[in-house]
């Protein structure tokens, strides 16, 4: 990734959804929370602690162990899209079924305020605010987390169904 001309002054809050269901779920959240923190034009603002999840999708398998964090970021959406992408490839993710069971996962959900529809990314995350496995995590780090749809993550998880099904683990 490099840095160009149009590198905004101030960085961009975000937020990212993990998870893993493969080998050592734990581990490998601390390996992909490691790896982004590495990252030039990353800076960790927050974590969540780790809930463990039930699969979502038609898949049979094992739980997962969710996360989300916050951060601050100078990179581009794409170029944000690209780190997650790359962290994954790194602790050996492998695509090859459809919400299958995987090593990790890691999810551009909020780039600041802008929504950007492209044929890889589509941010905000459209289907988070249904989602409690992302609204327990996120709500927890950033309660007024901007969904895009008018509403915060706390506001998202008042009304979200399936919350009894996560829960936490640290």
């Amino acid at each position: 990734m490099t840095f160009s001309d149009t590198t905004p002054d101030a960085p961009t809050r975000c937020a990212l959804g993990l998870g893993s269901n493969l080998g050592d779920p734990r581990a490998n959240l601390d390996a992909a929370v490691r790896l982004l923190e590495e990252t030039t034009g990353i800076t960790l603002v927050a974590r969540s602690a780790n809930y463990r999840t039930p699969p979502w999708g038609p898949v049979p398998q094992d739980d997962y162990v969710n996360i989300c964090v916050v951060l601050d970021t100078y990179l581009s959406p794409q170029d944000l899209l690209q780190r997650c992408l790359g962290v994954e490839k790194e602790l050996g993710r492998v695509r090859d079924v459809r919400w299958g069971p995987r090593i990790i996962d890691v999810d551009l959900l909020i780039y600041g305020i802008r929504k950007v529809q492209e044929d890889n990314l589509d941010v905000p995350h459209p289907r988070m605010g249904d989602r409690a496995f992302v609204l327990i995590p996120l709500a927890e780090i950033w309660p007024d987390a901007p969904l895009g749809d008018g509403r915060t993550a706390l506001d998202a998880l008042a009304t979200c169904p399936d919350q009894d099904g996560v829960v936490r683990i640290d």
